[in-house]
């Protein structure tokens, strides 16, 4: 099902694509926007445009988001080295070149993935393609990754 977002512009001269990317904050990149646009889904006062498209105060910007691509986590026999672990935390050695969670580019194969097959448990973390993951480092980023093993 795809939701339709109306939204009206406030500013003169700005790019259709940065107006979509303020407009969601940390929610929508300007690459995601050229994507929208490019497939036509947003329209500029009933007609396609292009990401460079300059808007004017008031123009009728409709966006149509499609439904995300549900994925679902599989554990996969990835070799990470564990430092430590206690009943609460895992920190684990990501070496460089591992994604540390799914995303649309990287559905398998990342640290997350790996971590299921170490801890079971992190599954148990509700509504999340990033269990127990709160802060991350790059894919070709080595270093130490302290991961929750619980919503505690």
């Amino acid at each position: 099902m795809t939701r339709e977002l109306e939204l009206f512009a406030d500013r003169d001269g700005e790019r259709l694509d940065a107006f979509l990317a303020r407009r969601w904050e940390q929610k929508l990149s300007r690459s995601f926007a050229h994507r929208l646009i490019a497939e036509g889904l947003v329209t500029v006062n009933g007609a396609p445009s292009k990401p460079s498209h300059r808007l004017s105060r008031g123009d009728d910007v409709v966006v149509l988001l499609p439904e995300p691509e549900v994925m679902a986590l599989e554990a996969e026999a990835i070799p990470v080295g564990v430092v430590y672990q206690d009943e609460n935390v895992i920190v684990v050695d990501k070496p460089a070149g591992l994604t540390v969670h799914p995303a649309a580019g990287h559905p398998r194969g990342t640290l997350v993935n790996a971590l299921l097959t170490i801890c079971p448990e992190l599954a148990k973390i509700k509504g999340t393609l990033r269990p127990g993951i709160v802060h991350r480092l790059d894919k070709d980023t080595s270093g130490l990754l302290v991961v929750a093993k619980n919503e505690a």
